[in-house]
C-alpha cells in the first residue's frame, strides 16, 4: 500500500525543482480504474484537456482552481469535487497536490 503523504512530499519535492513546475505519479492501475497523484507548484498548471467518462479531484495539500466552460471551482486541501464532463484545466493556487481517480473507457 502506497502512504499518500509521502508521495505528496515526494512529488513536491519534484515539482519543485521541475522547470514546469509538475510531477506526477500514476498510483494504481486497475483498468478502467485510474489514480494519479499530480503536484504543481503555485502558478502551474495543467492546460485545458478531455475529461474521462467519470472522474474526480481530491485536494491533499494546498489550493487549486478546476477551470471549466460551465464555471471554474476553487478547492483547498480535503475538497472533493467531480470533474465536470467537458474540457478543463487545473491550476495551482498554491504548492497543492491532488489525487485524480478516474474511469476510462
Amino acid at each position: 500500500m502506497d502512504d499518500l503523504n509521502a508521495l505528496a512530499d515526494e512529488h513536491l519535492a519534484a515539482a519543485r525543482a521541475h522547470a514546469h513546475g509538475r510531477s506526477a505519479h500514476l498510483l494504481l492501475r486497475q483498468e478502467p480504474l485510474r489514480q494519479t497523484v499530480i503536484a504543481l507548484t503555485a502558478g502551474s498548471a495543467l492546460d485545458e484537456h478531455n475529461a474521462p467518462p467519470a472522474a474526480s479531484l481530491q485536494v491533499l495539500r494546498g489550493a487549486v482552481r478546476l477551470t471549466a466552460g460551465s464555471g471554474d471551482v476553487d478547492l483547498a486541501a480535503g475538497g472533493l469535487h467531480p470533474i465536470p464532463q467537458e474540457r478543463h484545466g487545473l491550476l495551482a493556487l498554491e504548492d497543492s497536490v491532488v489525487l485524480l481517480t478516474a474511469v476510462n473507457d
